[in-house]
C-alpha cells in the first residue's frame, strides 16, 4: 500500500479492498486498515465479513458533492449489500451478487461541513456535535457497508459539482437521525434517486422555520446552492408551539413560508413545499388531526406563489389509516426496554418514525415528485413505479440493516 494525502480538492480516489496487486491510483484496504487522520480514509468500524454487520469506512473530502461508484462480488460466494452513507442515508438498498456475479451500482452524495462560505458557522446542537459528530457533519465522507454477506470488491469517488442538488429544511421527522431507531424522511430519500442528484438533508430535530433560519441553517443552505437547485421546505411540529400573541399557522408561519420561497429564488434556487405529516393519534378508530391549519397553510402558500406541494399530509394519514391503530406503531417509534442498544425504557413515541415509517414516507414524497416536479422525475430510479399511500408496502418486507450505535441513544428533540 502506498501513502496518499486526504483531502485534496479536485480529487480522485479508488479504493481496492482486499488482496489485490498494487495498480497506479488505487488504495488496497485491509479490513486492518483504520481511519488515520495522517492517513486521511480507512474503517472507522468492521464487520464480520462472512457473517454480516456493518463496516464503517471514511475518506477525509473537502465540502461538496461526489459521485461514487461501487463494485459488488464475489469469486465464489453470494453477496447481499446494503449501502448508506454519512449519517445513515440510505443509497443503495439490497444489491445481490450470485457466487462469480459483479455487478457496479453508482449515486451521488452530499457532504457538507458546519463553517459559511460567505462566513461564520451553522450553530450545531448537541445531538450534532457528539462526541462523537454525526457524520454528516464531520470531516468524512462515510459510507456504511452492511447485509447479511456484504460484498463490496472495490470505491471509486469522484467530485460532481455540476449535479443537482436537492437540499431540506425540516425538522426531527425530516432529519438524518443518528441512531437507530429513529428515522427521517429525508434521510431514506436519496435511495431512489439516481446518480446526477445529491440529497443534502440540512433538516434538524426540534427546529420551526423562525429557528432553522437563525441557527444560520438557511445561509448555509444559500452558500451551498448553485442556479437549478431545489429546496424541500417541511415544517410545522415546532412552528405550532410558538406561543408569541401573534404566532399562528396563517400569520407568521405563513409568512416565514413566502420568506423562504422568495429567498431561495433569489439564489437561483427551485423551492417545494412539503406538508407536515401527521402525528398518530387515533380516537374511536379513526385517524384525528393535529396539523391541520399548518398543512392548509402550506396549501394556501403554495397556491399563492405558484410553488408545487407535496402534500404528505394527505398521504400520511392515508397510510396510517391503511395501517390500522395497532399496526400503525410499527411507523413510529415503539419498542419494549433493551431492544436497542442504550434503550434502557420502552418507547411510546407517536410523532417520531421508524425505518419503515420513514421509508414509506419517503415513497409518498416521491410520488408527489413524479407529480409536482417534473424536472426530478427523469432521475428517480428505475425501480420506483408508483406508491399508493392507502396501500402501503407490508412492514416485514421493508428489512433495512440496522446501523451500529454512535454516540449516545436519545428521543429526538420535538414532539
Amino acid at each position: 500500500m502506498f501513502a496518499l494525502c486526504f483531502p485534496v480538492a479536485g480529487a480522485e480516489y479508488q479504493f481496492a479492498f482486499g488482496p489485490g496487486v498494487s495498480q497506479p491510483g488505487i488504495v488496497h484496504v485491509s479490513p486492518q486498515t483504520f481511519y488515520d487522520s495522517a492517513r486521511g480514509y480507512g474503517f472507522l468500524k468492521t464487520g464480520a465479513a462472512r457473517t454480516g454487520g456493518s463496516s464503517l469506512f471514511a475518506v477525509d473530502v473537502p465540502e461538496g458533492n461526489y459521485n461514487v461508484t461501487l463494485r459488488f462480488g464475489d469469486p465464489v460466494e453470494s453477496t447481499t449489500t446494503t449501502i448508506k452513507s454519512e449519517a445513515r442515508r440510505l443509497m443503495l438498498e439490497k444489491v445481490e451478487t450470485a457466487p462469480g456475479e459483479y455487478q457496479t451500482r453508482s449515486f451521488t452524495v452530499n457532504v457538507r461541513k458546519p463553517p459559511i462560505r460567505s462566513g461564520g458557522t451553522t450553530r450545531l446542537n448537541s445531538r450534532e456535535i457528539g462526541p462523537p459528530m454525526i457524520a454528516g457533519w464531520d470531516e468524512h465522507l462515510t459510507l456504511e457497508f452492511s447485509g447479511p454477506r456484504p460484498g463490496v470488491v472495490s470505491l471509486e469517488i469522484r467530485p460532481a459539482s455540476q449535479v443537482t442538488t436537492v437540499f431540506i429544511a425540516g425538522d426531527s421527522t425530516v432529519t438524518d437521525q443518528r441512531n437507530e431507531p429513529w428515522s427521517g424522511w429525508g434521510q431514506i430519500i436519496p435511495r431512489f434517486f439516481m446518480q446526477g442528484v445529491s440529497v443534502s438533508n440540512q433538516a434538524e430535530s426540534g427546529l420551526a422555520l423562525f429557528s432553522f433560519e437563525s441557527q444560520k441553517r438557511l445561509a448555509k443552505v444559500f452558500s451551498m446552492m448553485k442556479e437549478g437547485d431545489y429546496l424541500f421546505i417541511q415544517f410545522g411540529h415546532n412552528d405550532q408551539k410558538d406561543k408569541r400573541p401573534d404566532a399562528g399557522p396563517f400569520t407568521t408561519y405563513r409568512a416565514n413560508l413566502t420568506k423562504f420561497v422568495e429567498a431561495t429564488r433569489n439564489h437561483g434556487g427551485i423551492p417545494v413545499l412539503v406538508t407536515p405529516m401527521e402525528r398518530r393519534r387515533w380516537s374511536g378508530g379513526k385517524t384525528q388531526q393535529t396539523l391541520s391549519d399548518y398543512a392548509e397553510a402550506v396549501r394556501q402558500a403554495g397556491e399563492a406563489l405558484n410553488v408545487p406541494v407535496i402534500d404528505l399530509h394527505a398521504m400520511s394519514l392515508e397510510f396510517y389509516a391503511a395501517l390500522g391503530v395497532e399496526n400503525s406503531k410499527r411507523a413510529f417509534v415503539h419498542y419494549p426496554a433493551g431492544t436497542y442498544a442504550g434503550q434502557n425504557t420502552a418507547l411510546n413515541d407517536d410523532t417520531h418514525h421508524s425505518v419503515y415509517g420513514a421509508y414509506e414516507l419517503a415513497k409518498c414524497v416521491v410520488e408527489g415528485i413524479k407529480t409536482h416536479v417534473p424536472g426530478l422525475t427523469p432521475f428517480l430510479v428505475e425501480d420506483f413505479d408508483n406508491f399508493d399511500p392507502a396501500h402501503p408496502d407490508v412492514p416485514e418486507d421493508i428489512c433495512i440493516p440496522e446501523t451500529p450505535l454512535l454516540g449516545e441513544a436519545a428521543t429526538p428533540s420535538g414532539s
